[in-house]
């Protein structure tokens, strides 16, 4: 049978089905739709807590002093840490794979402006704090240089809400503000980023400044927190031992006493989500199949029916010579055309879906729904074996029968 008289003969089951026809290519449609959309869905949720993750800083770990907890050659417990620059010159030195910070935070300096006065979270930092806490600054600015720290300047980043705070919708950089009534220079202002969470505030309601000029405003020697990355995640709990072992080394502690140093590893909720999206997706994945697989039983049944329909034509063709194959083929043809347009019909719909879903504004809450190819391939590649199976088995029939039974049952 050629191409035209495989289409012609299609068009006849439909119009002879047509709402059986209808009604299974509607459920193929949706259970495409359902694969692919929470399958996407699921994606886009990931990216953007993943992007909110990264808004405290990529495979960080924050260490904080505080007091031992065991007694330590001769030395009681309850001993007060206290980290400063040389323990961070240190650890510098003896852990090259690994970038470090301090970082000084004040609460109760005062921010003027004209008219203005608030009273913002200020941290005071290393250049490379930037880059590890994902602290970027918009466009026309910049965060804090060497230069900055070497000459001591009076210069100052902050975060966009403070920013609109300050200046409401005016330019900040390059303006003046007074800082505990010294003088202040904007250089940057924080580019917009999502963040879930923070060990201060968030970033962007605060002020960054050097840590040297700071240092020479309020004395203040000993830093509130350590800041680290290591070169890759996988090298951080290494990192974090040494880092352990070095401070333990320099300020006479057990380097198994995780009391003295408190430790917030940002990795290990990394890898917590990893495992919980990926169940996650997979759970939408089996949700999505299992209707998909409801299309595939209709379109099976639809199968049968038109078999039953059909029993004379095919009992004619067998008589003079066609092949078990040839009607094989033939019903598994239509099988898989019925799915295929199904198929299509829900892929143009989720399509529509991802396209107008970012205007609908609840992205912000969920995040944009990604169709990646491996979801398409997958989704492909299920659907064409849920139209395989379906039809085999009516195409499977229709093969077996007996020429002299199929004339005398149509």
């Amino acid at each position: 049978m050629n191409s035209l008289a495989f289409l012609k003969q299609m068009a006849h089951d439909v119009r002879h089905q047509k709402m059986r026809t209808a009604l299974t290519v509607l459920g193929i449609t949706w259970g495409t739709v359902s694969v692919a959309l929470l399958v996407a869905f699921g994606e886009g949720l990931e990216a953007k807590i993943r992007a909110q993750q990264r808004g405290l800083g990529e495979n960080i770990v924050i260490a904080f002093p505080s007091r031992t907890s065991i007694p330590y050659q001769g030395l009681g417990k309850g001993r007060r840490i206290r980290i400063n620059d040389e323990d961070i010159q240190a650890l510098r030195r003896e852990i090259p794979d690994a970038s470090f910070s301090g970082e000084f935070s004040r609460q109760s300096s005062s921010f003027k402006r004209e008219k203005v006065r608030l009273t913002p979270d200020m941290s005071a930092n290393s250049p490379i704090f930037a880059v590890m806490r994902n602290v970027i600054p918009a466009e026309g600015g910049r965060y804090i240089n060497d230069l900055d720290m070497d000459r001591r300047r009076r210069v100052v980043f902050i975060g966009n809400k403070l920013k609109t705070d300050l200046f409401g919708d005016g330019e900040a950089v390059g303006q003046t503000i007074m800082v505990d009534n010294t003088p202040f220079l904007v250089v940057g202002v924080l580019q917009k980023k999502g963040q879930d969470s923070s060990y201060g505030g968030r970033d962007e309601d605060k002020a960054f400044i050097p840590e040297t000029s700071y240092r020479g405003l309020f004395t203040e020697r000993y830093y509130e927190n350590v800041i680290f990355q290591a070169t890759s995640a996988t090298a951080t709990p290494l990192v974090t031992k040494q880092v352990y072992e070095t401070l333990a080394r320099r300020h006479k502690f057990d380097p198994t006493d995780k009391e003295a140093i408190s430790m917030w590893d940002t990795t290990e909720s990394g890898k917590f989500f990893a495992i919980f999206f990926g169940i996650f997706r997979g759970f939408l994945a089996i949700v999505g199949s299992f209707t998909l697989i409801v299309g595939g039983i209709g379109v099976s049944n639809i199968m049968y029916v038109v078999l039953e329909e059909r029993m004379k034509e095919i009992g004619i063709k067998l008589a003079i010579g066609a092949k078990p194959r040839f009607i094989q083929t033939q019903f598994l043809m239509e099988t898989l055309t019925i799915t295929g347009i199904g198929g299509a019909l829900g892929f143009l719909i989720t399509i529509g879906v991802m396209a107008v879903f970012p205007y609908a504004g609840l992205d912000e809450f969920v995040g944009t729904p990604k169709a990646s190819p491996l979801v398409l391939l997958s989704t492909s590649a299920l659907l064409g074996l849920i139209g395989f199976i379906a039809g085999y088995f009516p195409a499977r029939r229709a093969s077996m029968l007996d020429p002299v039974v199929a004339l005398k049952l149509g």
